[in-house]
């Protein structure tokens, strides 16, 4: 479905509504979903495809694609949309923004499109390509470090070490928890569909600790959530993906251990374990999409776990394709009763996750 003139003038301030089924205007550039139709369109994907993904920006942009500036001053964001290289500017406290497209005026430098005059904007770049700074007149502004962008995996240094993070947990308690709940079912996911792919990266090195906190490269689900998961495969694959499963049931100790092993300033990004996480409950899945016929992961406007913007399922910077990709994964999912986090494109909460309790069981006791 494509936009209409209306809809296509919203796509620049979907970046500031609330992440809700309801309200979700994709920012695909190249189809919507409104509050009326989300469940009609979604449900259908079966039956009738979305329209094909967009194509890839020029290989000589990728490594300008990026944000510059500083947390504390002005900062501007380089992003394609619609084959077009953008540059968006927002104020530190992002209330004011601008943007124009860009063309290129030689190597390395672009001018503003239409009516924008102003000094070129010019990248320096490393030996790699990679633009290190935007250089506009007599300001510069250095690329910010916001997370891996060479497929390396996002870290964070721990606040203690995870051996001793590890003794403390086991030997806590969950929360106590009054009230009826559910019986606890989990359905273990790679045996309920053959397609559902695992890369679960607590299992191994590559996770935002870079220690293996998981004993088993498993992953599991409440059944009624992990049953919903495989009718989003199945509307997947006619679309030419798989999903790609992080994680599923986490038991409490682990939370634990992210809490602790995690600087105050990045809480935001882990569950705390006072309250405990919905991976706990069963009900909650990180995944992304995998490509049928070569296997290969999905490039996202982030990476899996990375504690930045990024992350943010509402983000607009990155590629077309990338945030297609995403989108894509946000519709089939929330068509089966799942909704995305707001702080992680890749966290998906099963509608029910309330009715079931935290769990504390190791893998080694599961499915046996």
């Amino acid at each position: 479905m494509r936009l209409t003139p209306a809809v296509r003038a919203l796509t620049l301030a979907a970046v500031l509504l609330p992440p809700t089924a309801a309200s979700l205007i994709a920012q695909s550039d190249t189809w919507a979903l409104t509050n009326a139709r989300i469940q009609t369109v979604t449900k259908g994907l079966i039956d009738n495809p979305r329209p094909a993904p967009p194509p890839a920006p020029p290989a000589a942009w990728r490594g300008l694609i990026g944000e510059y500036g500083s947390d504390t001053l002005n900062r501007t964001m380089i992003f394609e949309r619609q084959g077009r290289l953008i540059k968006r500017g927002y104020s530190a406290s992002r209330i004011d923004s601008w943007e124009f497209a860009l063309t290129p005026a030689g190597t390395d430098a672009f001018v503003s499109a239409g009516n924008h005059p102003g000094a070129p904007t010019r990248f320096r770049r490393d030996k790699s390509g990679r633009a290190t700074a935007i250089v506009e007149g007599t300001i510069t502004l250095p690329r910010r470090a916001l997370g891996p962008e060479d497929g390396s995996v996002f870290r964070v240094v721990p606040v203690r070490p995870v051996a001793e993070l590890r003794r403390v947990a086991l030997a806590a308690t969950p929360p106590e928890e009054p009230g009826s709940f559910l019986a606890t079912d989990l359905a273990e996911l790679g045996k309920l569909d053959p397609t559902i792919h695992l890369d679960i990266r607590y299992a191994s090195s590559r996770n935002f600790l870079g220690t293996p906190l998981y004993s088993q490269a498993r992953a599991f689900l409440q059944r009624p959530a992990a049953e919903a998961l495989v009718r989003a495969s199945k509307a997947l694959r006619v679309q030419g993906y798989g999903l790609l499963i992080h994680d599923g049931y986490r038991p409490w100790y682990v939370t634990r251990m992210f809490w602790d092993a995690t600087p105050p300033a990045q809480h935001e990004f882990v569950a705390n374990p006072a309250t405990g996480s919905r991976h706990n409950r069963g009900a909650a899945v990180d995944l992304s999409l995998y490509e049928i016929n070569t296997g290969r992961a999905v490039e996202m406007p982030g990476s899996y776990d990375e504690f930045s913007p990024r992350s943010y399922p509402t983000y607009a910077g990155g590629t077309s394709l990338q945030r297609w990709h995403r989108d894509l994964l946000r519709s089939v999912m929330e068509a089966q009763g799942f909704t995305v986090n707001s702080s992680e494109w890749w966290h998906f909460d099963y509608k029910d996750w309330k009715r079931y309790r935290i769990g504390n069981v190791v893998f080694e006791r599961l499915g046996r």
